[in-house]
């Protein structure tokens, strides 16, 4: 999946520390990108972040983007904007079809997976198992520590369709899986192993009832569970440290769909009740809520197309959200569409930031939720932990994250060229960031969550395609970005952030031209990708070529900004290529590489380890 994903305009891949990938979008951070499998959301998020490896793609049979905040109809996490991954349906064939896939790949990585399905008049049946084992690989200079540890992930995803009648049917879809990976650490010179596994389970089971040919309502119940639980050992066998997380989560949702001609109304209402029971909280976290959602959709004449939409979230634990949006789009004429929308989105607090009580066990620094910092502040200073202590105010609840989002594009099709481009802006407020509330006895930091700052994004994406003939196709894609902290703008405009010079190690003031804007944003991504088909021999050759320009991940100035005098990451262009020949009975071959030409940067990008062979076998019957 993280493949798929780093290939599409204006989606960045950003490597978390234990090997996983997240999503950016719209120079927004991965913990605002909701991922959904069939339209349900995925939970086991790693400091905001949601690992794309989790999910297998054999199975998929459609990916829909939207970008920009979605709260509309999604709630929290929407705010950057949605990844709705649709798998294969059951389909009620009375003749058994399925396929069989076996990748090998770079890195000792081996991919095996079959999909069955099977139906008899009004059941329809599919399975897909999929197991994905890897050895990882290293870029550091450790022998000890790898990159990404060695780890296998197994899941299996059965669904069954039954139609009672033309007018109701009912799905039930679940989703199984299992990963297991190395987890080693390194304190000094001391070494510890062991290993980390998580599970989870997603069930939905969804009811639908055609009351008219005008009138339809759907009944969807979704639970999940995800639990990990990871451990280290010393040298001697013994436990040095273990960590658990138990997460439950259950959603009942009643939707409705009312059509007038090409017109289209919908509403909703649910209720969300979430559980955390982790290491590093003192009891069982809880978080529930109610909804209720509408969306209308007119068409006037044959030009204008209209959506409004709304959302109401009535939290227990932090404040209640309203989330509208509207959406304009105009036919100029058959070859050109223009588009525009304003959308609210908001995050909540997650529970790790309202109730984190952690200690670093190495270090000795400690973080803690904002709802327990009071409390367990108090418990520090009665231990005489704490050397001083800030005087933060925590009478005012933590507030969500929310944000303001702008979209003006326009898609254009004639004869063999086709484009769209859309123009972005972002502005977030009350953005959830760590701050110092008290220095320990040991000289270490005490921690909590405030809201603090404000940012805003703003740029440019341009898709093109042109087909050369039937055979072949070139297309290219450009994102423009800007990334910046509001505070940070404004304290250099009142000249207040100053920087070092390191041949004369004297200080002078910043301009505003000299803020880089946050970490880990490029100005400039863009890619170009060319498909050609050779009927004749039934083989298509698929390259691509990815570019992105310097972005910086940390502050070499001492600082605490991201400025034009911090080393960065330099700009890099990833190729990669696949070749795809079909043969009789089914059977499909394809080869390739990832990174063509082995771009590494060994210290600084972790999710680039050089260049990646791969070959995939398919059996279709």
């Amino acid at each position: 999946m993280n493949e798929i994903i780093q290939e599409q305009t204006g989606l960045i891949t950003v490597p978390d520390f234990g090997g996983g990938e997240g999503i950016q979008m719209q120079g927004l951070d991965a913990a605002y990108v909701m991922i959904l499998i069939d339209g349900q959301p995925l939970f086991g998020r790693s400091a905001g972040t949601l690992d794309l490896t989790r999910i297998s793609v054999n199975n998929i049979e459609k990916i829909e983007i939207i970008k920009g905040a979605s709260s509309c109809l999604y709630g929290s996490e929407a705010l950057a904007g949605v990844l709705n991954i649709i798998t294969k349906k059951p389909k009620i064939t009375e003749r058994l079809k399925g396929d069989i896939n076996y990748k090998l790949a770079s890195f000792g990585t081996h991919e095996a997976s079959t999909s069955l399905q099977y139906g008899k008049k009004k059941i329809g049946v599919e399975f897909f198992g999929n197991y994905l084992s890897t050895n990882g690989y290293n870029l550091s200079e450790s022998y000890f520590l790898q990159t990404v540890e060695p780890y296998y992930d197994l899941s299996i995803q059965p669904k069954i369709k039954i139609n009672f009648s033309d007018k109701i049917n009912l799905s039930l879809n679940s989703r199984i899986s299992s990963q297991k990976q190395d987890y080693k650490s390194e304190i000094g010179a001391n070494k510890y192993a062991g290993d980390s596994k998580i599970d989870e389970w997603n069930n939905s089971l969804l009811l639908n009832q055609a009351v008219s040919d005008k009138f339809k309502l759907m009944y969807d119940l979704y639970i999940t569970h995800y639990k990990s639980k990871e451990y280290l050992n010393d040298s001697n066998h013994q436990l040095f440290e273990e960590s658990d997380y138990n997460q439950w989560f259950y959603r009942p949702e009643i939707r409705s769909q009312y059509k007038i001609g090409r017109n289209a109304f919908i509403m909703g209402i649910g209720l969300n009740y979430e559980t955390l029971d982790r290491t590093y909280f003192e009891k069982k976290a809880t978080l529930n809520s109610e909804y209720i959602f509408g969306q209308a959709e007119w068409f006037l004449k044959e030009k204008w197309n209209i959506l409004l939409g709304f959302r109401y979230d009535k939290h227990h634990q932090y404040q209640s959200q309203f989330s509208p949006k509207i959406g304009i789009n105009y036919k100029w004429n058959d070859n050109l569409s223009l588009k525009t929308s304003v959308g609210y989105g908001y995050k909540a607090p997650d529970l790790r930031q309202l109730f984190f009580d952690f200690t670093n066990s190495s270090v000795g620094y400690t973080v803690l939720g904002y709802n327990v910092a009071e409390e367990k502040l108090a418990l520090l200073q009665s231990q005489g932990q704490i050397l001083f202590s800030n005087n933060i105010d925590f009478s005012d609840p933590l507030k969500p994250e929310s944000s303001i989002n702008f979209n003006f594009g326009g898609y254009y099709k004639k004869n063999k060229l086709s484009f769209d481009y859309n123009l972005f802006y972002n502005a977030i407020e009350n953005l959830i960031d760590t701050k110092i509330i008290a220095q320990k006895a040991n000289g270490q930091n005490v921690f909590s969550y405030f809201n603090i700052n404000k940012i805003f994004t703003y740029g440019l994406e341009f898709n093109a395609t042109y087909k050369i003939n039937s055979d072949l196709s070139i297309s290219g894609g450009y994102q423009y970005l800007i990334a910046k902290d509001q505070n940070i703008v404004d304290q250099i405009e009142r000249g207040e952030i100053f920087a070092r010079d390191p041949a004369t190690l004297s200080s002078f003031r910043l301009k505003p031209g000299d803020y880089f804007g946050l970490y880990n944003r490029s100005n400039h991504t863009a890619n170009i990708k060319i498909n050609y088909s050779i009927p004749s021999i039934k083989t298509s050759i698929n390259a691509r070529v990815f570019y992105r320009s310097k972005y910086g991940i940390f502050d070499s100035n001492s600082n605490n900004i991201l400025d034009q005098h911090d080393g960065f990451v330099k700009g890099y262009f990833v190729s990669n290529l696949t070749l795809s020949k079909d043969f009789k009975y089914g059977i499909t071959l394809q080869a390739g590489a990832n990174n063509l030409f082995n771009y590494t940067d060994r210290n600084n990008i972790s999710n680039l380890p050089g260049i990646q062979f791969f070959t995939r076998l398919q059996y279709q019957f």
